[in-house]
């Protein structure tokens, strides 16, 4: 277990010629043929990552004289488009070298683990045994497996990537629904933005005890918005196999994707990009990544052009609409007496992820594609998208604090996928 190669900065832009000889050294590094190679990047939904021009990279690289193949981490989310795949890896990789995750069809049972590990782990909260899956195509004779992502905090296991990109990335639904579950048994706010969650030894044990014979190499970004060229810039990229390379990561990410507050904010407003926010599934990064700053009886409004859907997947999409937004007390109680909703867990605690538990107001601004009433159904406040924009114009908002011609005093976030925004204390604590 090791460090192939790691460059890191708080101020850091590695450039492209870094990035290659980077990747380049850490391939010489391997003692053995590469004649068969698969590659496990993120979907569109993590365009940010810079892990696409990384993947186009590695291609170039191992192409020549290895079968390459790259299977995108879909997790639930619905399968590339065409457009979606030339725009995040190149027009110049050939569409047939993709392969599609079905979470629910293509994996296979490796194992179990425990339910008096998930019991210790989530301090006696839950005590299911979980199943370790993943997409069958992973044992079909790599050399080396490539799992390249981006670290940034995240609401179910705490820091985004590593195993959880093989865990649930190409897992399936009784890995997926039943970590979720536990990263929201757990409370998310004492998670997020942290390295060692029960979720992450979930993860960890799952790669480690069933997968560890797998030649699986990660390749680690850490991206921070440049609020003068407005361009994602790579403060860290980290080539390993091994925990530390991850938590070296995880404490570059913790300095340059936190942005801590000393008072509450008391209204707060979230732009969700149309090429990679179309559902309240992805957008409600708005909620889970702006919570722990929002004053109490706060407003967040969140700015959503292109939402057209609840769910990434139709039948968590389903299973949305029936049940909403409606906090932690409501959704466990339907979890309880509803066997649809027990046996979609990860839809279970997303809906609790996507409620304030009544403390502060949520209203989103949908474009044409998603009819208002039903926001409201779920349990949200809505607003006129074209009245909302004006008032708040991305155009000329910048990142933070914001003092309008009006005086209104806003706090705005360009794209809530990029970071965490806490009350110092709260993290803290």
């Amino acid at each position: 277990m090791t460090t192939y190669a790691h460059k890191a900065g708080t101020t850091l832009a590695i450039s492209d010629a870094e990035k290659l000889a980077m990747l380049r050294n850490a391939l010489a590094q391997i003692d053995r043929p590469l004649k068969k190679v698969l590659i496990i990047p993120p979907d569109f939904t993590r365009l940010n990552s810079n892990a696409g021009p990384l993947t186009n990279m590695l291609y170039k690289l191992l192409s020549p004289t290895a079968q390459v193949d790259i299977i995108p981490a879909l997790g639930t989310h619905f399968a590339m488009t065409e457009h979606e795949i030339k725009t995040m890896f190149g027009a110049d990789i050939p569409l047939d070298r993709f392969i599609v995750h079905d979470w629910r069809n293509d994996v296979v049972t490796l194992g179990e683990v425990p339910g008096s590990l998930i019991k210790e782990w989530s301090e006696g909260k839950l005590d299911y045994s979980v199943q370790v899956q993943c997409n069958k195509i992973l044992f079909q004779g790599y050399d080396l497996i490539l799992s390249v992502g981006q670290i940034v905090p995240h609401e179910v296991v705490g820091m985004a990537n590593y195993t959880k990109n093989i865990m649930v990335g190409v897992g399936g639904s009784d890995m997926i629904n039943k970590s979720h579950f536990i990263g929201a048994s757990c409370n998310m706010e004492k998670i997020m933005g942290v390295n060692d969650t029960p979720v992450r030894k979930l993860f960890n044990y799952g790669c480690k005890t069933f997968l560890g014979d797998l030649p699986i190499l990660y390749v680690l970004t850490v991206m921070a918005k440049n609020q003068e060229t407005k361009r994602m810039d790579m403060r860290g990229l980290f080539i390993g196999d091994d925990d530390e390379t991850f938590a070296m990561g995880v404490k570059l990410s913790q300095q340059v994707n936190l942005d801590l507050m000393d008072e509450p904010v008391k209204k707060a407003v979230v732009y969700l990009d149309p090429e990679e926010f179309k559902s309240t599934w992805l957008g409600n990064k708005a909620i889970y990544r702006t919570r722990m700053m929002i004053a109490d009886d706060g407003d967040l409004i969140i700015l959503a052009p292109a939402l057209k859907q609840f769910g990434e997947d139709p039948q968590n999409d389903r299973v949305i609409r029936k049940y909403g937004y409606h906090g932690t007390p409501a959704t466990l109680k339907a979890v309880a007496e509803n066997e649809d909703l027990r046996q979609n867990l990860g839809a279970a605690a997303h809906l609790i992820h996507g409620s304030s538990e009544g403390r502060f107001r949520i209203t989103y601004c949908p474009g044409p594609n998603m009819p208002k009433e039903d926001l409201v159904a779920a349990g949200f406040d809505v607003a006129d998208l074209d009245t909302m924009m004006q008032r708040y114009d991305p155009n000329t908002l910048k990142d933070g604090f914001n003092t309008l011609p009006n005086g209104e005093k806003i706090f705005y976030i360009s794209n809530p996928a990029l970071g965490l925004w806490a009350l110092r204390e709260k993290f803290q604590a």
